[in-house]
C-alpha cells in the first residue's frame, strides 16, 4: 500500500467515524441538521473559490484558500502554513511559466461534519498543459482534504492530501 493510499484510508475510516458520531440521535440534532446545511453551502462557496483560483493559478487566491496553519500535501514538496504554500506556488509559477490549467473539477463524494472541522473526499478531474506546445493532460485523481471553519463561519482546507 502506497503513502498516499494509506493516508486516504486513514482519513477515510476517521471521516466515517466522526460521520457516525455527528448523526447520532440526540437532543440538538435538528440544531445540527440546519447548521450542517449552512456549513454545507459555505464549503460550496469554498468549492466556487478552489476553482475560481485554480483555473488562472493565481498564487495569491490558491494560498487564501488555506487556514494559516493548513497543510498542503498535494505539492511537489509537502508545505505547512500560508508564507510555505504561497512559496510552494509562486515556486511553481516560476518553473514553469506556460503551464496552463484548461479544466478543474472537485468532485465531492462525501462530507463529514463535526463542530469546526471537515473531511471530504471525492476525484479531482482536470486537463492542463505544461507549456504552450504540449498536448492537454488529463487527471482524474482520488483525494481527500479537511476543512476548517474560519472564525467569521467560512470555511478553509486545513489539509489537501491527493494522489
Amino acid at each position: 500500500m502506497t503513502r498516499g493510499s494509506a493516508f486516504v484510508t486513514i482519513a477515510f475510516v476517521a471521516g466515517l467515524a466522526l460521520g457516525l458520531f455527528a448523526q447520532s440521535p440526540g437532543p440538538g440534532r435538528h440544531l445540527r441538521r440546519v447548521a450542517r446545511a449552512g456549513d454545507l453551502a459555505a464549503i460550496e462557496k469554498l468549492h466556487r473559490a478552489d476553482i475560481e483560483a485554480t483555473l488562472p493559478q493565481d498564487p495569491g487566491a490558491l494560498t487564501d484558500l488555506f487556514s494559516g496553519d493548513a497543510v498542503n500535501l498535494a505539492l511537489p514538496t509537502p508545505a505547512v502554513g500560508h508564507k510555505a504554500i504561497r512559496e510552494a506556488y509562486e515556486k511553481f509559477q516560476s518553473e514553469h511559466p506556460d503551464f496552463k490549467v484548461l479544466k478543474y473539477t472537485p468532485n465531492i463524494s462525501d462530507v463529514q461534519i463535526v463542530d469546526d472541522w471537515a473531511i471530504e473526499v471525492g476525484t479531482f478531474a482536470g486537463m492542463y498543459k505544461m507549456s504552450a506546445k504540449d498536448n492537454p493532460i488529463s487527471v482524474e485523481d482520488p483525494g481527500m482534504r479537511v476543512l476548517k471553519r474560519q472564525s467569521d463561519g467560512s470555511w478553509k482546507f486545513a489539509l489537501v492530501g491527493l494522489k
